[in-house]
């Protein structure tokens, strides 16, 4: 049997300046807006811990410290909680030992193909996994952990998608499959946002990745793509036929935190899923629609 590298490395592109959820991202990253009680990007890293992931590595810009000082330890914080005698548990997730974080600068905002490149020194030659945290994917166990599972059977290259109605597709990024084997399908091409008459499949790509590290040297080579940026899309069709490619249909559900209408609806969907809260949160949802 071929041995696989595990993946123990995340790359986590966090730079971008979140324009769509101004003024509220003017002085705090956007992935540091809370889904009730938690950050976007620590749900990420939790789902991240799920797979076995060891190592984060956050591809950061100006302005984005506050995820960094997220995951490092508060000492003044929780001084004050000991005192008075709180729990500290609730932060142990917030905890990232100092060589399981490392941050690297994305200097010039080049795109999501440019954002992983610029983790190339940490990564360095093993496969690893990527997380978009807009994409707040939620389901037991989750996504990067049922995508772990399917590369300690197949290796290679692996994309997490999902199915949506074929008059959705327009608005996604969708493969052109090929044999399909339960969850997993063999990927033969990536169409951006076809029309829904022309698109291959109805199964539109999520932002969950594990690549092989010889996506680094495509991206070095990689010409900028749609919007002047240079797309992390672009480079993983070059590598089709030369790498396995398998796509992964995520079980669970995935709530698009990038759009305010999808941030509100994960809130409240996580709220009702929540026993602490859940029956006060119906009981105000059906008061404000009576109105």
């Amino acid at each position: 049997m071929t041995m696989r590298k595990p993946i123990r490395k995340a790359v986590f592109p966090v730079a971008g300046l979140g324009t769509r959820f101004l003024p509220a991202t003017k002085s705090i990253p956007k992935e540091m807006l809370p889904i009730i009680d938690r950050p976007l990007i620590q749900y990420a890293v939790d789902e991240a811990r799920e797979a076995g992931i060891e190592q984060m590595i956050f591809v950061t810009g100006r302005g984005k410290t506050a995820i960094i000082d997220h995951f490092d330890v508060a000492f003044e914080l929780e001084a004050t909680m000991r005192d008075r005698a709180k729990a500290l548990e609730i932060l142990e997730p917030t905890r990232l030992a100092p060589g399981n974080l490392v941050a690297v600068r994305q200097q010039v905002p080049l795109g999501l193909g440019h954002a992983i490149w610029c983790a190339r020194a940490i990564v360095g030659d093993e496969p690893f996994a990527i997380f978009l945290p807009d994409e707040l994917m939620i389901g037991e166990p989750g996504c990067m952990k049922q995508m772990v599972d399917a590369y300690n059977r197949v290796g290679g290259n692996l994309i997490s998608v999902l199915e949506v109605p074929h008059e959705e597709v327009s608005s996604y990024g969708v493969i052109a499959p090929g044999k399909r084997d339960g969850d997993l399908t063999e990927v033969k091409g990536l169409v951006e946002k076809p029309k829904a008459d022309e698109a291959p499949s109805n199964l539109i790509i999520s932002g969950r990745y594990i690549l092989q590290p010889e996506v680094m040297q495509v991206l070095e080579t990689q010409s900028k793509g749609a919007g002047g940026e240079i797309q992390l899309t672009d480079a993983m069709a070059r590598m089709l036929g030369q790498q396995p490619f398998h796509a992964v249909t995520f079980a669970g559900k995935r709530y698009d935190c990038g759009s305010k209408t999808g941030f509100v609806e994960a809130t409240l969907a996580l709220a009702l899923a929540r026993e602490d809260m859940a029956d006060d949160v119906r009981a105000m949802a059906t008061r404000l629609l009576a109105q």
